[in-house]
């Protein structure tokens, strides 16, 4: 199971124009605690930002799946909605859950969330589909796994 967390890195960004701007955006970490989270990004993040940079916020994310696309730029946040039938009660239960997907665009997000779910058996709905301020997602690797001892599937 992952434990999604999103941290924010302020820093001073050159612009087009070459003026510079300080910035602070939102990156997606897997890691098992607030400490390990603050510094995978430091580590993912240093190849990346040019100068002094700070982490301003690491808050867990519950997301239930993710799913990447090449072709996207962006990361939508999916709510979804699963109805299953309590057999006790005879009632229906509805679980809703956060998905994260990769896409161009939101209906790019909406087709990618729907492939990622062919072949499940429960009955489910999108509530809502938005884009997120997540820049990257930096899930844990094989090869950080087998750096660290620890799994990849936590």
């Amino acid at each position: 199971m992952h434990n999604w967390f999103e941290v924010k890195a302020t820093y001073e960004k050159t612009l087009e124009n070459g003026m510079q701007k300080k910035v602070t955006e939102s990156y997606l970490l897997d890691a098992l605690s607030f400490t390990e989270a603050e510094a995978r990004a430091i580590e993912e993040l240093k190849p990346y930002i040019s100068g002094k940079f700070t982490i301003a916020a690491v808050g867990r994310k519950k997301i239930s799946e993710l799913f990447f696309n090449d072709n996207g730029d962006r990361f939508f946040m999916a709510k979804v909605a699963f109805t299953t039938l309590d057999e006790k009660s005879g009632s229906e239960k509805i679980t809703k859950v956060q998905m994260l997907a990769q896409a161009g665009d939101i209906d790019e997000a909406l087709a990618v969330v729907r492939k990622g779910m062919e072949g499940t058996m429960a009955d489910w709905y999108f509530i809502s589909v938005s884009e997120t301020a997540i820049m990257d997602v930096f899930p844990y690797s094989a090869e950080e796994s087998d750096n660290d001892g620890q799994t990849a599937s936590n």
